[in-house]
């Protein structure tokens, strides 16, 4: 199997895809399946399938008979990570920052909220799901204390470069960013922006423009 570090940020974001679409089929009890199979499922390029699932495989795969499913399924979320355990803190204990803190679902991708920081004196000392609220002030000593990897920012805009820094200075390896705004980070420091309000943008613009013919 290719080094993970090796695999394009874009195949990266096809895998999950790929993960749930061989879960399905292992379900089902398909032993193997092939490129052009997944591709057809999926609405994808049958080229570019068949070089993601080769950039991950132990196997490589068999001509004419495709790849072991549990085995590329193994391969593929050992490559993103799905096993490991990637300990994270999130800050911001608004509105969204508790529907992520109470999504259960992220264990399962490997990401294990371990405590939550806000600002807010009624939110400080309370409880999300099994996730801890503390102040935001101890960000940087939890996060160095507990070994962090992985901030999540749900807060305002404005306040989002300076959790940042508080991140950063805890010795956090990556950053999810939910904040509508660019952050300045270390070039050591994996930064992954998720821009609601443009992805928002971009579908509203797409149904004016749809409704309009």
């Amino acid at each position: 199997m290719a080094d993970s570090q090796k695999i394009s940020k874009q195949a990266m974001h096809r895998m999950p895809y790929y993960v749930e679409c061989l879960r399905s089929l292992a379900a089902e009890g398909v032993v193997t399946v092939s490129a052009p199979v997944v591709a057809e499922k999926l609405k994808l390029n049958e080229v570019q399938v068949r070089k993601d699932f080769a950039a991950v495989s132990k196997s490589g795969g068999r001509a004419k008979i495709g790849f072991p499913v549990q085995e590329l399924l193994k391969d593929m979320e050992k490559a993103l990570g799905y096993h490991s355990a990637n300990s994270a803190v999130l800050v911001g204990a608004g509105s969204l920052g508790h529907a992520l803190v109470s999504y259960r679902g992220f264990e399962e991708y490997g990401l294990r909220i371990m405590a939550a920081f806000d600002t807010q004196k009624d939110l400080i000392g309370t409880v999300i799901g099994e996730v801890p609220v503390y102040d935001a002030a101890g960000i940087s000593d939890y996060c160095q204390e507990h070994g962090i990897r992985i901030g999540v920012i749900t807060v305002p805009a404005d306040e989002a470069q300076e959790v940042c820094d508080m991140l950063v200075k805890g010795g956090v390896q990556g950053i999810w960013n939910f904040a509508p705004t660019y952050l300045d980070v270390p070039e050591t420091i994996l930064l992954q922006n998720e821009n609601m309000a443009a992805s928002l943008a971009i579908l509203s613009r797409h149904l004016r423009e749809r409704n309009r013919k």
